[in-house]
């Protein structure tokens, strides 16, 4: 029996229909169906009861309608990020399940000094450490490192979701809607296949450990945008912020991270991940409006 914590949600609702269409056992449990998963010992009791083999923590807190409201709700991103990670730990501690944890990688900005995409054996340099982030992003940070010495656990890196169904979390519709844009370079996942990897890594038994689920290879803002336009799904006239001074000025309260990072080590165990362009390309070609 797999149970799932955050279901509803953006994450956790792409983790439901890949375990019904895997026609895999699991639960879903949330506070809204009277299991606050904050507690430990109610959600040890919970765990107990379903006869829990491996517990999903794809609950959270991102803000909306983005991580600028983390910088206010701080609370709120604090409790989702850092103590509800920890206790999800203890409780899988206290019963010896095994879990996995939906991280992010905005815990990064950029790249390696040395050029080279960030690995799973690069600590954060986007992080309260380092004092130059979001909330949200030390928040995530906070909550691997709060994790980095669980055993039998896996922390799923997951970076700006897109994929083929509009909508106000998808990046390519986020592109699609916002009257101007930052450009940068990063690393993107694909939800489905990040969903299905995270699966795996279960399945499989790779094992335990920290691994960054996300399309080979990079792309610019400019490059997606495009795609968009030789897709035929927008016709707008996209305009471009001069430099990261402009876009914080009159965009953004907080600052955003925009990094390249490394699959490799997931894709070593066997998953599949599309190239980053082609699995955009697809999503486009198959795009279904919200």
């Amino acid at each position: 029996m797999i149970v799932l914590l955050g279901g509803s949600g953006y994450v956790g609702s792409e983790f439901v229909r890949n375990l019904e269409i895997r026609g895999v056992e699991y639960s879903s449990i949330s506070r809204a169906n009277g299991v606050d998963y904050y507690a430990v010992d109610q959600l040890v009791r919970e765990l107990e009861r379903l006869k829990a083999s491996f517990v999903i923590n794809a609950a959270g807190y991102t803000g909306k309608p983005n991580v600028d409201a983390c910088e206010v709700y701080k609370d709120d991103c604090l409790m989702g990020n850092v103590i509800l990670p920890s206790r999800v730990a203890s409780a899988c501690h206290k019963l010896g399940v095994p879990f996995g944890h939906v991280s992010s990688g905005c815990i990064y900005t950029g790249r390696r000094s040395d050029g080279f995409p960030f690995s799973e054996e690069d600590a954060p340099n986007f992080s309260f450490r380092q004092d130059n982030c979001s909330f949200y992003s030390g928040c995530k940070a906070l909550g691997e490192e709060l994790l980095s010495e669980t055993e039998n656990s896996y922390i799923w890196r997951l970076r700006i979701p897109f994929d083929e169904h509009d909508g106000s979390r998808n990046y390519l519709s986020k592109l699609m809607r916002y009257e101007k844009l930052l450009i940068a370079e990063n690393s993107i996942s694909h939800l489905w296949e990040f969903v299905d990897a995270c699966i795996e890594t279960y399945l499989r038994q790779i094992p335990f450990g920290t691994y960054n689920i996300t399309n080979p290879g990079f792309v610019s803002t400019t490059e997606v945008v495009d795609l968009i336009k030789e897709s035929g799904l927008s016709n707008k006239k996209y305009s471009f912020f001069s430099d990261i001074d402009e876009f914080m000025a009159k965009a953004a309260k907080t600052p955003r991270s925009n990094c390249v990072m490394s699959p490799d080590k997931i894709m070593s165990h066997g998953i599949k991940l599309r190239p980053v362009r082609e699995a955009i390309c697809s999503a486009l070609e198959n795009w279904v409006r919200e």
